[in-house]
């Protein structure tokens, strides 16, 4: 296959640190060529490069084998490659017509012409099959739909490469597929697209080809008949893990939470009973919607419960507020954790030592030893990758804000750890460091409750596996029971097979 866009030689240096060395690689026309790495790699700065928003120090960047030079995101728009990122950008008050042409807008003397951006809009919106109004508000469209406005924007533009950063990570399994159908679709009719995304089985079902990068050089290429999960781990970490998940199965101990009797406000029409025992790594698994995270949010007081009993280390607890949970021994790692687990453009120790600020404090004043003190603690045995405690947590990676999260709570000492989504969007190599810490925390008698959407992490990492449909828990599964097919079945509402 001919290449369309070939990119060779590429250097990038910021401040004390080499992004980019010589990184090379080709996208023929009408193919999806995965690019994958772990945080730090140097995915971002590459993509960046090639839509205009950076430019290299060093390197080449070929359009249908000529040469160009790409010194903004106007210039890389001109070239047909547009960058979709992961952070959606639209204008969320305006209407789906008006953000594809947004700064665009066909004109007659002066004035929008709004019959034009509407004709031009559907068709966009009809190659992304996205069946609404180019009046609606964006605002008013789910999140998959709006992914699906920011590929026929890029379209617009007449795109001839799109390059899609981490593109399902917001969306439902529904979307998901949807988007799938769409990338198909796009590569069927020439559109090349870059794709980079850290869920490994969606490389698995779209890539014609990967490129892998390691610490900011090329590490190596799969072809299609190349391309398994092993293959792309191996690339990835430079080294084998054959041993990914590092759960060890211990004896549990004694009960630490009992959960009798609980409605949720979402699903006030199911009890919710079972227990956690100290050392016990437990999987809550479910479709989207099944009320996994409604569950963590009641339980850590978020959404207090309707009705229902909690008991924590064989004491009955009232828990309305997230204050009464921490009391009560519990924390709770949220899906979100940008809007709901940090603060995000404070400092690292001051993110570290948040939840312990009221017991550190000093007649009412902050206790500034017990904050550094926590901060150099966590940050060690975190193992966060900062410049300094003083670094704001904006600018670290997925994997290392991550781990802000879990050092905050961990400070607390609880018996109760509750994570939801603890893996999304980080890297192969920090999800590693996750599942050891989870193992870590097990063999010191924390409980440990966690949601996952992706299968092969809640088989991999847990004891049992309590599954969830439609707010109530259709069933449990012991380790030995575990499989995808076992646990779906039970996610879909389908009565357990009677021996």
């Amino acid at each position: 296959m001919a290449s369309l866009l070939e990119v060779s030689g590429i250097c990038k240096t910021f401040p004390g640190v080499r992004a980019l060395h010589r990184v090379g690689f080709d996208v023929g026309e009408g193919e999806v060529v995965a690019v994958l790495g772990e945080n730090g790699a140097g995915k971002s700065t590459l993509m960046k490069i090639l839509a205009g928003v950076q430019r290299a120090d060093e390197g080449v960047i070929r359009m249908n084998g000529n040469e160009i030079e790409v010194r903004s995101v106007e210039e890389a728009l001109s070239r047909g490659i547009a960058l979709i990122h992961q952070e959606l950008n639209l204008a969320t008050n305006l209407s789906v017509g008006a953000n594809i042409f947004l700064g665009r807008e066909p004109t007659t003397f002066g004035f929008i012409h709004e019959k034009e951006i509407t004709t031009r809009a559907t068709h966009y919106l009809e190659k992304v099959g996205l069946e609404v109004s180019p009046s609606t508000l964006v605002g008013d469209l789910a999140i998959g739909q709006q992914q699906l406005v920011e590929i026929a924007k890029a379209l617009s533009t007449d795109a001839k490469v799109l390059i899609m950063d981490e593109p399902t990570s917001s969306l439902s399994q529904k979307e998901t597929e949807r988007l799938f159908t769409v990338v198909k679709d796009l590569r069927s009719r020439g559109v090349s697209i870059i794709y980079i995304s850290h869920r490994l089985g969606e490389v698995i079902e779209l890539a014609d080809r990967v490129v892998v990068l390691r610490d900011g050089e090329n590490a190596g290429n799969l072809e299609k008949s190349e391309i398994s999960h092993d293959r792309m781990v191996s690339l990835m970490v430079g080294r084998d893990l054959s041993q990914f998940y590092a759960h060890d199965p211990q004896p549990p101990g004694e009960v630490v939470l009992e959960v009798s009797g609980l409605r949720t406000p979402v699903h006030p029409g199911h009890e919710i009973n079972f227990t956690l025992r100290a050392g016990e790594i437990v999987g809550l698994s479910g479709l989207v919607g099944a009320g996994r995270t409604e569950l963590l949010q009641t339980l850590f007081g978020i959404t207090p419960a309707l009705q229902g009993q909690l008991t924590v280390g064989g004491t009955k607890r009232s828990i309305v507020n997230p204050r009464s949970a921490i009391a009560a021994g519990l924390a709770l790692v949220p899906e979100d954790r940008k809007q709901q687990g940090l603060i995000i453009d404070m400092a690292v120790a001051d993110n570290l030592s948040l939840a312990s600020l009221a017991r550190d404090q000093r007649s009412g004043f902050l206790n500034f030893d017990a904050e550094r003190n926590i901060s150099e603690e966590m940050t060690r045995r975190m193992r966060i990758k900062t410049p300094s405690s003083r670094q704001i947590v904006r600018y670290l990676s997925g994997g290392n804000q991550q781990k802000v999260v879990l050092g905050k709570w961990l400070a607390m000492k609880p018996s109760v750890l509750l994570l939801d989504e603890p893996t999304r969007g980080i890297d192969i190599g920090a999800k590693r460091e996750i599942y050891a810490l989870m193992e870590e925390l097990s063999e010191q008698g924390v409980a440990i409750l966690f949601v996952s959407s992706e299968l092969e992490e809640v088989i991999g990492m847990s004891d049992r596996v309590l599954v969830m449909h439609e707010g109530k828990i259709s069933g449990e599964l012991a380790r030995e029971e575990l499989s995808e097919e076992a646990i779906m079945r039970l996610a879909t509402g389908r009565v357990r097979d009677v021996a």
